[in-house]
């Protein structure tokens, strides 16, 4: 409860987290099938409507409501976002606190790869991953993960090499603690704090990635509905219907937006010297 009310009382922590839990309680509505009309329902006289009292964001050119449809494509997109971030942040701390632990070659042989990784952008190599294994959801969970792992590893490495020759850390060795025990007892849980504060910046790339891999047509696949695969259907059309690109490229500038918000929050709350200041 301490840590809500330290995220409400900073400026921009407040404004992240109400954009982010709105953002959150959209995306499981819209899973949930608690929607205003159905997102894949069609209704050919009401083809192209503007923004009304019964289609609040107006229909598109299959006469779908654009608010069910965003929703949902909310969900898919934190979904995806949020699965591909979970097993870079899970995979780049495992090799990190490993290349830190055990160095010499291993540290060597994971830096090097990471750097490997790092030498391509980012929508390159995820457009890499996709032509190998096909467009599809969980492609693009796999491909985003791969691409933000060596931050991960960057990010637990650092630190990892300082804490391991700290002195509680040699006090651990001394009473006969295993390897496991003190890289997860005592390294991992030391790091939880510059972790929490790039998974939340991370999740704001992934969403982004996300959101261009499906704009791309690599990504989600018609008829499901994500910010960016609305987007790919509303840019032939932007004179004709804007509100069809207006309204998921807003959503997709605002989820944006919360996450780097609460991220900046959480990096001044967790960090000692910045949170006595605020204090």
């Amino acid at each position: 409860m301490e840590f809500l009310r330290d995220i409400a009382r900073h400026p921009s922590g407040r404004i992240g987290l109400i954009i982010v839990v709105a953002f959150v309680l959209a995306g499981a509505l819209g899973e949930a099938g608690v929607t205003p009309y159905g997102p894949l329902v069609q209704d050919r006289i009401a083809r192209l409507q503007a923004p009304s009292a019964a289609h609040w964001f107006g229909t598109d050119l299959f006469g779908r409501d654009v608010l069910s449809r965003l929703m949902v494509g909310i969900s898919q997109s934190f979904i995806v976002s949020f699965s591909s971030v979970g097993v870079a942040s899970a995979a780049g701390t495992l090799l990190g606190l490993s290349a830190a632990w055990y160095g010499g070659l291993w540290d060597g042989i994971v830096m090097r790869f990471m750097d490997v990784l790092l030498a391509f952008p980012a929508i390159l190599l995820a457009l890499l991953i996709i032509a190998i294994f096909g467009p599809s959801g969980w492609t693009s969970i796999l491909a985003i993960a791969i691409v933000y792992t060596p931050i991960f590893t960057r990010v637990v490495r650092g630190p990892a090499l300082s804490l391991k020759h700290r002195d509680f850390v040699d006090a651990a060795r001394t009473f006969g603690s295993s390897r496991r025990y003190i890289m997860s007892r005592h390294l991992a849980l030391n790091l939880v704090a510059p972790l929490t504060v790039q998974i939340t910046l991370a999740l704001a790339w992934a969403l982004v990635t996300e959101a261009g891999l499906s704009f791309l047509g690599l990504g989600t696949q018609p008829p499901n509905a994500s910010l960016g695969l609305m987007l790919s259907d509303a840019r032939n059309l932007m004179e004709m219907a804007p509100w069809l690109l207006l309204v998921p490229a807003i959503a997709l500038m605002l989820a944006v937006l919360g996450f780097n918000l609460l991220g900046d929050a959480l990096r001044d709350i967790l960090d000692p010297k910045t949170r006595r200041a605020l204090a």
